[in-house]
Parts: structure tokens; sequence; C-alpha cells
């Protein structure tokens, strides 16, 4: 049996691993864009503050981890798929034979609609390529905007401000982190930023980036909309991002919001897979079918699909939504619905002089969404209790009076099931 991944990320590592020890005599071929080892995307940020080296960002860090598990690594990019013949068409023009094929190509990063974006000096916060652009133009007293306050750009945010720069974010909506956190949550994360010296400007959208004329300027000048210019040293943008499907148009192959796959990571066409910021899988909380641009996520999607590329029948339950940021030592979470759900109830503390919030959103009595500021001491069985969807029957009263209780809650409520919570 002859395996190809596409995709060198975490899905597509963690599928050739578990492809090894299921089938330790198939053929697996991992083929990836980037001239790198495999790496983290995700452990970018601590090579430019200088905690690891390059190699500290490679998913799997033994010396030729792959040559010894007999998993050839394929440095090229794919231009097209022929289910028809069960091949790829690569760039340079080469072929590459199939008999089951992954799809795990993530997601690439979005340019906002402005001049001056390719400008050498305007990066995205990517690839390893992007992160040694960063570490050249961001030195200790240089001005750098950072453009998107979202997830992303809250990770690139610390590392960026830990190089000694002068930072000032720029964030089009209303709040920091708006697809994670509610207005007092992302006001809370805002003003712990500008305790730390950092500008952060939301509610701002930028029109242009224009090179500097005057002698002894920075070299460029971002424009704002009712606001003045920013000077700037380096511009990096962290403003969304798209899953890579453009090279399937043609191919027959679903495409959506990502690539459409089953409960068993199977795309529309027979013999072809597909796992991480690509593919569009199920949502735990609302049962549709959604890309999660989250690493563990990734994680499993692309376990699942191995399982059942080596015929050992595996099904997805669907993943369920949650992302943990640390920002500047602030840690924050959000589990599943943390907006709520229509007719719901909420439990709310709020300690704006702490940095301290917790928000609980429930469905009848049950939780079905929580988010945290401050506080991280057994967050993780927040993420039991949504996921077991257990009745909290008399709790839910005492979590409404004080939600700071959730640990004896789980206790009370999970732990007799036997779920074993994975505690952050």
């Amino acid at each position: 049996m002859k395996h190809v991944i596409v995709g060198t990320g975490p899905a597509g590592v963690v599928a050739a691993d578990t492809l090894r020890k299921l089938d330790p005599q198939c053929e697996i071929t991992l083929i990836g864009s980037e001239p790198e080892p495999p790496y983290s995307r995700m452990a970018i940020p601590y090579y430019l503050t200088g905690k690891i080296d390059e190699s500290g960002t490679y998913l799997r860090k033994q010396q030729d981890y792959f040559g010894q598990r007999r998993i050839d690594v394929h440095h090229a990019r794919v231009e097209a798929v022929i289910p028809s013949t069960h091949c790829l068409k690569l760039q340079n023009g080469g072929e590459l034979s199939y008999d089951k094929l992954l799809l795990a190509t993530g997601s690439r990063p979005l340019s906002p609609p402005v001049t001056g974006v390719d400008h050498e000096r305007v990066v995205h916060c990517w690839t390893l390529d992007d992160a040694r652009r960063i570490a050249q133009f961001a030195q200790s007293g240089n001005r750098i905007v950072l453009i998107g306050a979202g997830f992303i750009g809250c990770i690139i945010l610390e590392a960026l401000a830990k190089r000694g720069t002068h930072l000032t974010v720029v964030e089009m909506g209303e709040r920091m982190v708006p697809r994670m956190m509610d207005g007092k949550a992302g006001g809370l994360l805002k003003e712990w930023c500008e305790k730390q010296g950092i500008s952060v400007l939301t509610g701002t959208r930028i029109t242009g980036i224009e090179t500097s004329l005057h002698a002894g300027a920075t070299p460029l000048s971002v424009l704002c909309d009712g606001r003045p210019a920013l000077p700037a040293d380096l511009v990096v943008l962290a403003t969304g991002v798209k899953a890579n499907a453009d090279f399937l148009s043609g191919s027959g192959i679903k495409v959506d919001q990502g690539i459409v796959v089953d409960r068993h990571m199977r795309a529309s066409i027979e013999d072809i897979y597909a796992a991480g910021d690509v593919a569009q899988g199920l949502d735990f909380s609302t049962g549709d079918w959604q890309v999660q641009a989250i690493q563990p996520t990734a994680a499993d999607h692309g376990l699942i699909a191995a399982r059942n590329m080596a015929g050992h029948k595996a099904r997805h339950q669907g993943n369920l939504n949650m992302n943990v940021l640390d920002t500047l030592g602030l840690i924050s979470s959000a589990f599943g619905l943390w907006q709520g759900v229509e007719g719901g109830d909420s439990a709310v503390l709020y300690d704006r002089g702490r940095y301290r919030y917790i928000n609980l959103q429930f469905q009848e009595d049950v939780l079905v969404g929580a988010t945290c500021v401050g506080h991280t001491r057994h967050i993780g069985v927040l993420r039991g209790l949504i996921q077991t969807g257990v009745h909290l029957n008399g709790w839910k009263t005492k979590l409404m009076r004080d939600p700071t209780r959730f640990m004896e809650a789980y206790l009370a409520s999970v732990e007799p099931l036997g779920f074993n919570a994975r505690l952050l």
C-alpha cells in the first residue's frame, strides 16, 4: 500500500507516524512545500524570543527520525490532484502516484487589500523564512506595527514585545481576539498589554502602507482611517488565514470553506482524505462542519484519517473549539460556545483591577461554553464538563453564584462517570 501525505505540519506528521505503527510494510511519502524539516508554526514565536533555535521548532527532533521509520520526506509543491489516475502533479514537472492520499496542506495567511503590502519590510509571521526576516528587522528600539490582534496576532505580539521593540497593535475589530473573547475579556487583555508598554488601537482600519521619503524617517508609514500615520521599521501582518485548497480546482474534490470530509475524514472522492486546517470537519458543539485552525484539531484529524487509511475504522466525534493564550504572562482561554446560546444562562465574575474574569455559558443545566482571563488552575476541567454534556443539576445554581467552583462541579458531576478530563 502506498500512502502519500501532502503537508508536513502536525496533521501530516501525526498521520505518517500512525500509518507506520499500523502498517509496518506500507510505503509512506510526506510532501512539504518548504525546504525545512517538518516544523510547528506555533513554535515560531519561541524562536523569535530566543528560547529555541530553528531546530527547536522541528516536530520530530531525533536525528534522521523519518529515515529510520522509512517515511520519505519529499520537498515539492503539489500543483494538481488527478483522482482518476491516482496521481499528483508536482510544480517541478514530476508526478507521484498513490493508493491512499491525505491532504493536510494547512492554511495560508491573508493580506489586507491595501497598497504597500508587497514591501520587503511587510511580512507575515507564518513560516520560518518569515521569522528570519522578522528577526532581521525587529531589533531592539525599532518601531513595529502589528496589524491584527486575533489569536495568531496575540501570539506574535508577545514575541515582538520581548525583542525590545516599540510595538503598536492595530485591530479592525472593537476588541482584541474578537473570535475568542467578549468585550470584558478583550478589554482586560487590551489594558494588560498597554500596561506592558504596548500601544493597542482597536476599531482601527488601515488604508495603506507607504514608503517614507524623508531622510532619517522610519522606512514605512502605516496609514489608518481617522488616525495619524504610524511610523514603522517593520510591519507584521496577522490578518487571517485561508485553507490551502486552490490547487484542487478541477479535481472534483468538494471544497467549501475547506475540503469537505465525513466523520472518517474522507473527502468526496474515494481514497482521498483531508486533515487539519484544510479540512472542514465536525464541530462538537454546533454539529456543523467547520474549519478549526488549531493544532489540537489538526493532530486529532491526522490520527483519525491515518487509522481509516490503514483499514482500521475510526469515527470523528467532533472537535471542541478551544484556545489557550499566554499574552505577556496573562493567561486567557475559551472553550466551546463561549459566546453562549439563545435562551441560555450565564455566570460571570469580573475583577478588572486584578485582571480576572470568568464567564460560564449554560444551556439549561449543561455547561456549553466558557471564557477565562487570569485563571489557570484546573481550567482543563471546563473542557471536560463541556465535552461530557453532563447535567449539572444543583451544581448549576452553585456555579451561578460562584463560577470559580467549576472544579468542585466537575468532581461531583463528571468524575463518577469515569471521564478522564485533561487537566491543564
